[in-house]
């Protein structure tokens, strides 16, 4: 059926589809959007166990290429540190809820989980840089795992969609106990880059929340 003109030969929009198909179309749009989203962060994991394998059998020493705090040349660690660990124990602590709460993270839109991602590394590792004791080094996607618990709990209280605000509560409550891995604590964790994590998908969650429209007052 033609959509309906008014007088002036202006046509408006066709009229509300069955709630049936509209609930087909978004059931649709969330897996795909889920699959992308699963992909994404399984490549993100793949990619730091291959970095690790190749530390383990190649001579040198890739970790010393984190961040390195105080010193203007450890800057550049900021964005290398996250596919850097100390061992395969410690990439394999970080990889389940890097998977988990990835996968969250990402599972509305692979472009604002790009971004936010950026935001909680340069939040996270300068947190890192300016709070650490001189010239340590830091490896690791803690700061990464962190950032992506503050953002999926914060986008549910910013976005607040129905579906973000179960996320936040289903994470919030899963996950609550990594809240004291910001306190500082055990010898050899950067409570640091978790705490700046955290702040950074914070700040990531607000940088982008979906925008909602406002009517123009008359």
């Amino acid at each position: 059926m033609d959509d309906p003109l008014d007088t002036y030969g202006t046509r408006f929009p066709p009229a509300d589809r069955p709630a049936g198909e509209r609930l087909r179309r978004r059931a649709g749009d969330l897996a795909a959007g889920a699959a992308g989203a699963a992909i994404l962060v399984i490549l993100l994991v793949a990619g730091m166990w291959a970095i690790e394998v190749a530390d383990y059998v190649l001579p040198g020493d890739f970790d010393v290429y984190g961040i390195r705090s105080w010193d203007v040349e450890g800057l550049g660690g900021i964005l290398l540190a996250p596919f850097l660990h100390a061992g395969f124990g410690h990439l394999m602590a970080n990889s389940l809820p890097l998977l988990v709460l990835g996968f969250l993270a990402a599972l509305r839109g692979i472009g604002r989980f790009l971004l936010a991602s950026l935001i909680i590394v340069v939040v996270s590792g300068l947190g890192v840089w300016f709070t650490s004791s001189p010239y340590v080094v830091t490896v690791g996607a803690s700061g990464l795992v962190f950032g992506y618990f503050g953002f999926v709990v914060a986008r549910g209280l910013f976005d607040r969609s129905a579906l973000d605000i179960v996320i936040a509560v289903g994470v919030a409550v899963a996950y609550y106990s990594i809240i004291w891995g910001v306190l500082p604590g055990e010898a050899g964790i950067s409570w640091q880059g978790h705490l700046f994590g955290l702040v950074g998908g914070v700040l990531a969650a607000w940088a982008v929340r979906r925008r909602r429209r406002t009517l123009p007052a008359y």
